[in-house]
């Protein structure tokens, strides 16, 4: 009974001093920065787009995030982790563009994707 309490003692302490977790192997391998997609989409004409969703996933965890652009046909996405690619689309009644990849070697704080309606 001692001996296996002294294991389960040993192996207590030993998690405490040495977590195994994703969050800590990542700090060990330094920060990741984060970074930022905007752009614009689009029509055939060429006119900006005003209301159209853009998808953003992440092909990592295969989470969706939507932004609806502005008058001028703008969108952003903030704080992307800077060691994953993301997919990124958009649609406007019923139109659809080609989908894009933000590479996680993309090394640029800020990248621009422009994405047009076809």
């Amino acid at each position: 009974m001692k001996r296996s309490l002294g294991m389960v003692t040993l192996a207590l302490a030993f998690a405490l001093l040495f977590p195994i977790t994703r969050e800590a192997a990542a700090q060990r391998s330094g920060p990741v920065e984060s970074r930022t997609l905007v752009g614009h989409v689009f029509s055939l004409q060429d006119q900006p787009v005003q209301k159209a969703i853009v998808y953003l996933k992440n092909t990592k965890t295969l989470a969706i995030k939507t932004y609806i652009t502005e008058a001028d046909g703008s969108y952003r996405f903030s704080g992307l982790a800077g060691n994953v690619d993301y997919e990124v689309y958009a649609e406007h009644e019923g139109a659809r563009s080609d989908t894009k990849t933000l590479s996680g070697f993309d090394s640029r704080k800020q990248a621009n994707i422009t994405l047009r309606l076809k």
